[in-house]
C-alpha cells in the first residue's frame, strides 16, 4: 500500500463509488506554487481541496480546463509530487502514463520494454510475452527495433502507454493518453480499457475534454481547484 499524508481531511461523497472496493483515494489535496520575482513573488493555489476515488474495476474520467491542475493532481497521486495538505492511499501496483512520453532517444522500443521490465522486477520471459501482446494490441510491432528518436508522435504515445501497461498494473493512471492517437489506435485503446475493467483492473483517465462519456463509470471535473461529480 502506498500512502502519503500531510493532513487528513474528509472526502466528499460525490466522488466516492458506493458499490466497489476502493483501490485509490485522495482526500483534501491542496497544492500551491510560488510565482514571480521578489518582491512581487506570491503563492498561487492550484489545488484547493481536491478529492478523487477509484473503485475496483472502475473507469473514471477526470476533466478540466488547461491549467486547472489535472496533471498536478496526477503527479501527486503517483507520488512524483508532494501535496501541501491531504492524503493519498492506494492498494495494488500502479502504472503511470505521463502526458509527455519519457523516452530515451537511442533506445529501441524493445530496449525500452526490457529496461522497464527490469525496473518492475519481471523475468525476461514475462517481459517478452507482455511486449508481444502490447505490440499486437496497440498495433506497432513493425517499430519494435526502431529507436525512440525515429518514432512518430503517435507511435511514441503507444510506447509510452505500453511502458505503463507492461507489468499489468492493478491501477492505471493516464494523463491525456490518446492525444496523439489516430482513430484506429483510439478504438484499440478503449477496447483494451474495457478488457481491463472486466478483469477488475481500475483506470483513471485525465483529459481536458471527454467525447465518449458512456465509456466511463464516472466523470469528475476539476473546477477552481476542487473536484465535483459531473
Amino acid at each position: 500500500m502506498h500512502e502519503s499524508t500531510a493532513q487528513a481531511l474528509p472526502s466528499p461523497s460525490a466522488s466516492v463509488p458506493v458499490t466497489r472496493e476502493v483501490v485509490l483515494e485522495a482526500a483534501g489535496i491542496t497544492k500551491s506554487y510560488r510565482r514571480g520575482m521578489w518582491p512581487r513573488r506570491r503563492a498561487v493555489s492550484v489545488l484547493k481541496g481536491a478529492d478523487i476515488t477509484l473503485g475496483h474495476g472502475e473507469v473514471v474520467g477526470l476533466v478540466g480546463e488547461n491549467g486547472s491542475g489535472k496533471s498536478t493532481l496526477m503527479q501527486i497521486l503517483v507520488g512524483a509530487l508532494r501535496a501541501d495538505r491531504g492524503t493519498v492511499v492506494s492498494s495494488g501496483r500502479i502504472g503511470y502514463c505521463p502526458q509527455e512520453p519519457v523516452l530515451y532517444d537511442r533506445l529501441t522500443c524493445d530496449e525500452h520494454l526490457e529496461l522497464f521490465g527490469v525496473a518492475y522486477g519481471m523475468d525476461p520471459a514475462a517481459v517478452a510475452g507482455a511486449a508481444d501482446a502490447l505490440y499486437a494490441t496497440l498495433g506497432f510491432g513493425d517499430w519494435r527495433t526502431t529507436r525512440a528518436e525515429e518514432l512518430s508522435g503517435g507511435t511514441a504515445a503507444k510506447l509510452n502507454l505500453s511502458l505503463a501497461l507492461l507489468a499489468d498494473p492493478d491501477i492505471l493512471l493516464l494523463d491525456e493518453p490518446y492525444a496523439g492517437f489516430d482513430w484506429d489506435t483510439y478504438q484499440r485503446f478503449w477496447a483494451l480499457t474495457a478488457e481491463r475493467r472486466v478483469t477488475g483492473r481500475s483506470v483513471l483517465v485525465i483529459s481536458h475534454f471527454v467525447t465518449d462519456e458512456e465509456r466511463f463509470d464516472r466523470i469528475v471535473e476539476l473546477r477552481d481547484g476542487r473536484t465535483v461529480l459531473r
